[in-house]
Protein backbone atom coordinates (compact mmCIF):
# COMPACT_ATOMS: atom_id res chain seq x y z
CA UNK A 1 0.00 0.00 0.00
CA UNK A 2 1.14 3.54 -0.68
CA UNK A 3 1.93 5.53 2.43
CA UNK A 4 -0.16 8.58 3.31
CA UNK A 5 2.79 10.84 2.53
CA UNK A 6 2.80 9.43 -1.03
CA UNK A 7 -0.96 9.65 -1.42
CA UNK A 8 -1.39 13.27 -0.42
CA UNK A 9 0.90 14.98 -2.96
CA UNK A 10 -0.55 13.03 -5.91
CA UNK A 11 -4.13 13.65 -4.81
CA UNK A 12 -3.37 17.33 -4.32
CA UNK A 13 -1.73 17.51 -7.76
CA UNK A 14 -4.76 15.94 -9.43
CA UNK A 15 -7.15 18.19 -7.51
CA UNK A 16 -5.22 21.23 -8.73
CA UNK A 17 -5.34 20.00 -12.32
CA UNK A 18 -9.08 19.44 -12.11
CA UNK A 19 -9.69 22.87 -10.61
CA UNK A 20 -10.47 24.34 -14.02
CA UNK A 21 -12.93 23.18 -16.65
CA UNK A 22 -11.96 21.90 -20.07
CA UNK A 23 -9.08 19.77 -21.36
CA UNK A 24 -5.94 19.44 -19.29
CA UNK A 25 -2.64 20.90 -20.58
CA UNK A 26 -0.54 18.23 -22.31
CA UNK A 27 3.16 18.36 -21.42
CA UNK A 28 5.68 17.96 -24.22
CA UNK A 29 9.05 16.29 -24.75
CA UNK A 30 11.74 17.73 -22.49
CA UNK A 31 9.53 17.79 -19.40
CA UNK A 32 11.10 15.50 -16.76
CA UNK A 33 7.74 13.92 -15.84
CA UNK A 34 7.73 12.17 -19.23
CA UNK A 35 11.04 10.46 -18.42
CA UNK A 36 10.75 9.73 -14.70
CA UNK A 37 8.51 6.66 -14.82
CA UNK A 38 5.40 6.34 -12.72
CA UNK A 39 4.15 5.22 -9.35
CA UNK A 40 1.98 2.13 -9.33
CA UNK A 41 -1.63 3.05 -8.58
CA UNK A 42 -2.55 1.78 -5.13
CA UNK A 43 -5.40 3.97 -3.96
CA UNK A 44 -3.56 7.29 -3.99
CA UNK A 45 -6.76 8.82 -5.40
CA UNK A 46 -10.08 7.98 -3.77
CA UNK A 47 -12.82 6.54 -6.00
CA UNK A 48 -14.48 9.89 -6.69
CA UNK A 49 -11.21 11.64 -7.54
CA UNK A 50 -10.07 8.75 -9.73
CA UNK A 51 -13.35 8.91 -11.63
CA UNK A 52 -12.96 12.65 -12.19
CA UNK A 53 -9.36 12.22 -13.31
CA UNK A 54 -10.27 9.46 -15.76
CA UNK A 55 -13.01 11.64 -17.25
CA UNK A 56 -10.55 14.53 -17.58
CA UNK A 57 -8.09 12.25 -19.39
CA UNK A 58 -10.87 11.16 -21.73
CA UNK A 59 -11.93 14.74 -22.44
CA UNK A 60 -8.32 15.79 -23.05
CA UNK A 61 -7.68 12.83 -25.37
CA UNK A 62 -10.77 13.65 -27.42
CA UNK A 63 -9.95 17.35 -27.60
CA UNK A 64 -6.33 16.84 -28.73
CA UNK A 65 -7.44 14.67 -30.64
CA UNK A 66 -5.71 11.38 -29.96
CA UNK A 67 -6.36 7.69 -29.46
CA UNK A 68 -4.59 7.37 -26.12
CA UNK A 69 -3.31 9.45 -23.25
CA UNK A 70 -1.16 8.53 -20.26
CA UNK A 71 -1.20 10.29 -16.89
CA UNK A 72 2.41 11.59 -17.22
CA UNK A 73 1.32 13.46 -20.36
CA UNK A 74 -0.73 15.74 -18.12
CA UNK A 75 2.01 15.91 -15.51
CA UNK A 76 0.83 13.15 -13.16
CA UNK A 77 3.40 10.38 -12.46
CA UNK A 78 0.79 7.69 -11.84
CA UNK A 79 0.47 4.39 -13.70
CA UNK A 80 -2.83 5.11 -15.44
CA UNK A 81 -3.68 5.58 -19.13
CA UNK A 82 -6.78 5.74 -21.31
CA UNK A 83 -7.30 4.57 -24.88
CA UNK A 84 -10.10 4.86 -27.43
CA UNK A 85 -10.08 4.73 -31.24
CA UNK A 86 -13.14 5.13 -33.48
CA UNK A 87 -10.82 4.20 -36.39
CA UNK A 88 -12.32 6.44 -39.11
CA UNK A 89 -9.95 5.19 -41.83
CA UNK A 90 -10.32 3.89 -45.42
CA UNK A 91 -10.69 0.15 -45.92
CA UNK A 92 -7.19 -0.27 -47.37
CA UNK A 93 -5.70 1.36 -44.28
CA UNK A 94 -7.81 -0.79 -41.98
CA UNK A 95 -6.63 -3.94 -43.73
CA UNK A 96 -2.94 -2.96 -43.88
CA UNK A 97 -2.67 -1.67 -40.33
CA UNK A 98 -5.32 -3.72 -38.55
CA UNK A 99 -6.88 -0.49 -37.39
CA UNK A 100 -10.25 -1.44 -35.99
CA UNK A 101 -12.50 0.49 -33.58
CA UNK A 102 -11.40 0.30 -29.96
CA UNK A 103 -13.84 1.17 -27.17
CA UNK A 104 -12.90 3.49 -24.35
CA UNK A 105 -10.69 1.67 -21.85
CA UNK A 106 -8.91 2.66 -18.67
CA UNK A 107 -5.57 0.93 -18.11
CA UNK A 108 -4.48 0.86 -14.47
CA UNK A 109 -1.00 -0.53 -13.74
CA UNK A 110 -0.62 -1.98 -17.25
CA UNK A 111 2.19 -4.20 -18.48
CA UNK A 112 2.49 -5.95 -21.83
CA UNK A 113 4.52 -8.74 -23.37
CA UNK A 114 4.88 -9.79 -27.03
CA UNK A 115 2.87 -12.72 -28.34
CA UNK A 116 4.97 -14.44 -30.98
CA UNK A 117 7.90 -13.00 -32.91
CA UNK A 118 6.01 -10.96 -35.51
CA UNK A 119 6.88 -7.27 -35.82
CA UNK A 120 5.24 -4.54 -37.89
CA UNK A 121 6.35 -0.98 -38.64
CA UNK A 122 4.23 2.10 -39.26
CA UNK A 123 4.44 5.85 -38.83
CA UNK A 124 3.55 6.82 -35.29
CA UNK A 125 3.02 10.17 -33.58
CA UNK A 126 2.53 11.43 -30.05
CA UNK A 127 0.59 14.25 -28.43
CA UNK A 128 3.70 15.03 -26.37
CA UNK A 129 5.87 15.33 -29.51
CA UNK A 130 3.59 17.58 -31.55
CA UNK A 131 4.21 18.12 -35.24
CA UNK A 132 6.31 15.02 -35.93
CA UNK A 133 5.96 11.35 -36.82
CA UNK A 134 8.41 8.49 -37.30
CA UNK A 135 8.30 4.82 -38.20
CA UNK A 136 8.33 2.47 -35.22
CA UNK A 137 8.66 -1.31 -35.43
CA UNK A 138 6.67 -3.01 -32.67
CA UNK A 139 5.43 -6.50 -31.81
CA UNK A 140 2.40 -7.27 -33.95
CA UNK A 141 0.52 -8.82 -31.04
CA UNK A 142 0.81 -8.29 -27.29
CA UNK A 143 -0.72 -9.61 -24.12
CA UNK A 144 -1.86 -6.84 -21.78
CA UNK A 145 -2.36 -7.32 -18.08
CA UNK A 146 -3.77 -4.53 -15.93
CA UNK A 147 -6.84 -3.50 -13.97
CA UNK A 148 -9.69 -1.24 -15.03
CA UNK A 149 -10.83 1.82 -13.10
CA UNK A 150 -12.97 -0.39 -10.85
CA UNK A 151 -10.10 -2.66 -9.86
CA UNK A 152 -11.18 -5.56 -12.07
CA UNK A 153 -8.41 -7.64 -13.60
CA UNK A 154 -7.82 -7.33 -17.36
CA UNK A 155 -5.90 -9.98 -19.30
CA UNK A 156 -6.37 -9.47 -23.06
CA UNK A 157 -4.46 -10.06 -26.28
CA UNK A 158 -4.33 -7.14 -28.73
CA UNK A 159 -3.27 -7.20 -32.36
CA UNK A 160 -3.10 -4.68 -35.17
CA UNK A 161 -3.38 -0.99 -34.36
CA UNK A 162 -4.89 -1.55 -30.89
CA UNK A 163 -1.68 -3.42 -29.97
CA UNK A 164 0.34 -0.37 -31.06
CA UNK A 165 -1.81 1.97 -28.95
CA UNK A 166 -1.46 -0.27 -25.88
CA UNK A 167 2.32 -0.39 -26.29
CA UNK A 168 2.66 3.35 -26.90
CA UNK A 169 0.65 4.34 -23.83
CA UNK A 170 2.22 1.75 -21.54
CA UNK A 171 5.66 2.91 -22.65
CA UNK A 172 4.77 6.40 -21.44
CA UNK A 173 4.28 4.96 -17.96
CA UNK A 174 7.83 3.59 -18.08
CA UNK A 175 9.33 6.94 -19.05
CA UNK A 176 9.71 6.06 -22.74
CA UNK A 177 8.69 8.05 -25.82
CA UNK A 178 8.02 6.48 -29.20
CA UNK A 179 11.16 8.23 -30.49
CA UNK A 180 13.24 5.90 -28.29
CA UNK A 181 12.08 3.01 -30.49
CA UNK A 182 11.80 4.85 -33.81
CA UNK A 183 13.83 4.61 -37.00
CA UNK A 184 15.14 8.16 -36.84
CA UNK A 185 15.86 8.36 -40.58
CA UNK A 186 12.07 8.25 -41.02
CA UNK A 187 11.41 11.30 -38.81
CA UNK A 188 9.02 13.53 -40.75
CA UNK A 189 6.91 16.56 -40.02
CA UNK A 190 3.16 16.06 -40.03
CA UNK A 191 3.03 18.17 -43.19
CA UNK A 192 5.55 15.94 -44.97
CA UNK A 193 3.70 12.80 -43.90
CA UNK A 194 0.46 14.27 -45.28
CA UNK A 195 2.17 15.24 -48.54
CA UNK A 196 4.37 12.17 -49.12
CA UNK A 197 3.77 9.24 -46.80
CA UNK A 198 0.02 8.69 -46.59
CA UNK A 199 0.30 5.18 -48.05
CA UNK A 200 -1.10 2.42 -45.82
CA UNK A 201 2.42 1.04 -45.23
CA UNK A 202 5.80 2.82 -44.98
CA UNK A 203 7.61 0.89 -47.75
CA UNK A 204 7.90 3.95 -49.99
CA UNK A 205 9.24 6.06 -47.13
CA UNK A 206 11.79 3.37 -46.29
CA UNK A 207 13.04 3.24 -49.89
CA UNK A 208 13.19 7.02 -50.21
CA UNK A 209 14.69 7.85 -46.82
CA UNK A 210 17.03 4.88 -46.55
CA UNK A 211 15.95 2.75 -43.61
CA UNK A 212 14.99 -0.89 -43.22
CA UNK A 213 11.68 -2.41 -42.21
CA UNK A 214 11.21 -5.69 -40.32
CA UNK A 215 11.42 -8.73 -42.60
Amino acid sequence: MATPSHRAPLAELVEQLLDTDGPLPIVTAGEPVLRAGTERYDGQLDAALLSRFVEALRLTMHAAPGVGLAAPQVGVPLRIAVIEDPAPVPEEVRLARGRVPQPFRVLVNPAYEPVGAGRVAFFEGCLSVPGWQAVVARPAEVRLRCEDEHGRAVDDVFGGWPARIVQHETDHLDGALYLDRAELRSLSSNQTVAERWTQPTPERAAASLGFELPG
